[in-house]
């Protein structure tokens, strides 16, 4: 009975890992708060004193203007940009919902992006809407789960064909090195000329939507000033799906190796003390045991 208890110490102590890993996703998340308020709330106080600032001299050069003119006037600004409709340019603007951009927003549905620049107003779109998404989110997890377990096949047969373990490490490499190159380094390029941006926000722009994260801060196909060829954002729907199903892949692999990595990390620890159990045990002199007649 002695002998089996350094045996359950350790069992006990490799499940006991979870709260670790809970500990660290906690730690990782205020880590984040924190690093985000450090950058970012005194560049977000600069902007509001900007934009008081503007608003004075908006009622200065416009006296026929009062305070609460203006703030009516900035409130129908924001529920028209909450509807869609960018407050730049004329009616001539292009359509949010030609077939091509409802296409655009098809994809943000299922895929769950959800940018947030564009929703239905109307009751019956709302109500498609929840229907909609409610059939179309399975449906693309379904999609994205074949797709994936295509590029998974395609890895293994990779290994399998290639016999020494080095050539296997390589031609991983490769298939890594040209899915990043086909979706997260070459498309901040294309975005950049299309949309104007720089190459820091396309690349931000690819990972937060490939991430599924969706912002909503940047959106292809949205500048009024801008003409867009009408595939351009059903194209780009296109590469969304499979961008989604390459960085999951990237995802799920390297989630799996962290939770391989921390169980292993746990596991030795576990031995270790196991081993130091046992020797103790083993260094002391056998205590006699009580015999209690019945």
């Amino acid at each position: 009975q002695i002998s089996s208890m350094p045996f359950l110490t350790v069992h006990s102590r490799q499940i006991s890992w979870t709260p670790l890993l809970v500990l660290g996703y906690l730690f990782y998340l205020l880590l984040g708060a924190m690093v985000f308020q450090l950058l970012e709330k005194q560049a977000e106080t600069h902007f509001r004193d900007q934009f008081q600032l503007e608003k004075l001299k908006f009622l200065q050069n416009y006296t026929c203007l009062d305070r609460q003119a203006l703030e009516q006037f900035v409130q129908v600004l924001m529920e028209a940009w909450e509807k869609g409709v960018n407050p730049e340019g004329n009616s001539t603007n292009p359509s949010n919902w030609d077939f091509s951009n409802s296409f655009f927003f098809a994809g943000t549905v299922v895929t769950t992006i959800g940018y947030g620049n564009l929703s239905p107003s109307t009751v019956a779109g709302q109500i498609f809407c929840v229907f909609y998404a409610l059939f179309g989110v399975p449906l693309n997890l379904a999609f994205l789960n074949q797709l994936g377990k295509a590029l998974n096949a395609h890895l293994l047969t990779l290994e399998r064909w290639v016999q020494k373990p080095g050539r296997a490490q390589v031609q991983l490499a490769i298939f890594l090195t040209t899915g990043t190159l086909l979706f997260l380094v070459f498309p901040p390029l294309v975005f950049s000329y299309v949309e104007g941006w720089s190459y820091g926000e396309g690349f931000y722009f690819t990972f937060i939507t490939l991430s599924t994260i969706g912002f909503g801060d940047y959106v292809v196909g949205t500048n009024p000033n801008k003409h867009y060829i009408p595939v351009y954002r059903s194209l780009t729907a296109i590469w969304i799906v499979f961008g989604l199903a390459w960085l999951a892949l990237v995802f799920n692999v390297g989630a799996d190796l962290m939770e391989r990595y921390l169980q292993l990390k746990w596991h030795k620890s576990d031995l270790s003390l196991a081993e130091g159990d046992t020797t103790k045990l083993e260094d002391e002199p056998e205590q006699p045991r009580i015999h209690i007649p019945s």
